[in-house]
């Protein structure tokens, strides 16, 4: 006697979408479907289907899966091993067990059979239903009014969905037949049985998502831009499955991310590429700068799409698009994408109101990325603080979320006690920041591209030599850029911004932000990589 064997009841005259049985949903028939699903939890000898269609039937034969056809079959009740006893008592000879797989919950996946299977044998149990748990409720109509079953609570119920069942076949020929330990297995959301055109176009889409897998990396040597620029995008799409990878020093990033409830890896001692191929991904979208060539070509040995995003390094070459918005070049055809067309703007920004131009400066802002490891945000705060103390200008300096200074900095600020200065740390509104300031002085990442939006003219210091290269912090944008920060004297940062002050020089900067225009971006990055996606 075989241990296990698949029953697929396929019952035309039960369908609620005419032929939905043989019909193609994304592509593949819904018996089709529920064969390939049974021949990979077991033997196409031991997957059996049970029909009144003589169509089905013929399907059956060229797939290899026995058929019993009964044309005058008809299932009057949901009780389906009520339905189907005489089968499967002809089984019982033959198998220890039974699963029976409904063609109508077509997102069910071998993997699910093979997990309850496991669950039901470890629990020795008689049978397993799969359930969805659902929260509601309960109403009763009385005449014209409505009842509260369960009073003003609302309460958990567990409903079949009708996916599978497991039967110990042994119970069927036992004089006392009664199931003595029922088990329950959860599906919720691939619990859903087609029942009308709404499911089926629900089933449909949610078989055609793909999974993306957003590799990121975010710690205070290299700040939290690609974090941010990732979950960004991460937003705009909701019509695949999304899993973020943090890399192994990126504690950071996890705790960023986990706030916004996406499905996280932290890269454990295997190699990256291990960790990002257990998702099993369609698509990986690399914001973690250079690649290198091992990592990115077990990806494309896995058949993976690849995104990349600033990579510099000799894995870019084996990338499906690689997207520099940070650095200028001729980058509108071909594979590499590079220029501030390609600067995704977030959302908060779009609906900010851009500053206007006042002759005299009343409010500067003070940021250095979502880091500063060197603290570079204090080096400007008391090179700048004593002018705009002297000329009654507030200053707003902004920390990211891994600024390491932030104790310090506070303490500081109580010693200088200047009314004028506003310390904010890990502002969900960068926009809110950037609203009525006249100048800022900055680092040269993502930050100016706002600057630029927002007609924030700027003076700009880079972290770095990696940093310095981005190009687009020059005055032909709207910034003063000095260069790398710790080369940088404070009689030359102090002299610069003593000229930015002036209204002559602020004017040019403004005029030329004015002229520049990022809202349409995202959505030609994003449409890029579904574009990818899709071929």
């Amino acid at each position: 006697m075989k241990e296990r064997c698949v029953v697929i009841p396929a019952v035309k005259k039960n369908a609620v979408i005419p032929d939905q049985l043989v019909k193609r949903l994304a592509g593949v028939t819904l018996i089709e479907r529920s064969i390939h699903t049974a021949r990979a939890f077991a033997p196409g000898e031991d997957v059996f289907v049970v029909t009144d269609s003589q169509e089905i039937e013929t399907i059956c034969g060229r797939m290899g899966v026995e058929c019993r056809r009964n044309s005058d079959l008809r299932l009057k009740s949901l009780d389906i091993v009520a339905e189907l006893r005489d089968a499967l008592a002809e089984l019982a000879s033959r198998y220890g067990h039974c699963c029976i797989l409904r063609a109508s919950c077509p997102l069910l996946t071998w993997a699910d059979m093979e997990d309850a299977w496991k669950k039901y044998r470890e629990a020795e149990a008689d049978s397993l239903i799969t359930v969805k748990s659902v929260r509601q409720r309960i109403w009763n109509v009385r005449g014209d009014t409505l009842e509260g079953l369960l009073g003003d609570r609302e309460d958990q119920f567990l409903v079949e969905s009708r996916a599978l069942i497991i039967l110990r076949l042994a119970l069927l020929t036992a004089e006392n037949g009664s199931c003595r330990k029922i088990i329950p297995y959860f599906l919720n959301e691939r619990a859903i049985e087609i029942q009308s055109y709404q499911d089926w176009w629900i089933c449909e889409r949610l078989l055609l998502r793909r999974h993306i897998v957003f590799v990121v990396a975010g710690y205070p040597a290299i700040g939290m831009g690609h974090v941010f620029r990732a979950l960004m995008l991460a937003h705009e799409i909701s019509s695949h499955k999304i899993s973020f990878v943090c890399t192994r020093q990126s504690e950071l990033a996890v705790e960023s991310i986990a706030r916004k409830d996406y499905k996280i890896v932290r890269q454990g001692p295997e190699p990256l590429a291990d960790t990002v191929l257990s998702l099993r991904p369609d698509m990986v979208v690399n914001d973690i700068l250079n690649t290198d060539v091992p990592y990115m070509a077990a990806l494309v040995a896995a058949g993976t799409r690849c995104v990349n995003f600033e990579d510099e390094g000799p894995g870019a070459e084996m990338a499906d698009v690689v997207i520099n918005a940070l650095y200028e070049g001729d980058g509108n055809t071909g594979r590499l994408r590079s220029g501030p067309e390609y600067f995704c703007l977030r959302d908060e920004f779009v609906g900010a109101e851009r500053n206007a131009l006042r002759p005299c400066v009343k409010t500067v802002l003070v940021t250095f990325g979502g880091t500063d490891s060197q603290d570079f945000s204090r080096r400007a705060l008391d090179i700048i603080e004593p002018v705009c103390r002297a000329r009654d200008i507030a200053v707003r300096l902004v920390a990211g979320p891994g600024y390491g200074h932030r104790q310090a900095m506070e303490e500081h600020l109580k010693k200088l006690a200047n009314p004028l200065v506003e310390f904010t740390w890990a502002t969900n509104v960068m926009s809110r920041m950037m609203e009525g300031a006249d100048l800022a002085v900055c680092s040269a990442g993502r930050t100016v591209y706002e600057l630029a939006h927002m007609r924030v003219p700027a003076i700009v210091a880079a972290h770095h030599g990696r940093e310095a290269r981005h190009a687009f912090a020059r005055p032909r944008n709207g910034f003063a850029f000095l260069g790398v920060m710790s080369r940088i004297s404070d009689a030359k940062i102090r002299n610069v911004f003593l000229t930015m002050l002036k209204y002559p020089r602020r004017a040019r900067f403004f005029e030329r932000q004015a002229k520049l225009d990022f809202t349409g971006n995202k959505a030609r990055v994003v449409g890029l990589m579904l574009e990818k996606l899709q071929n």
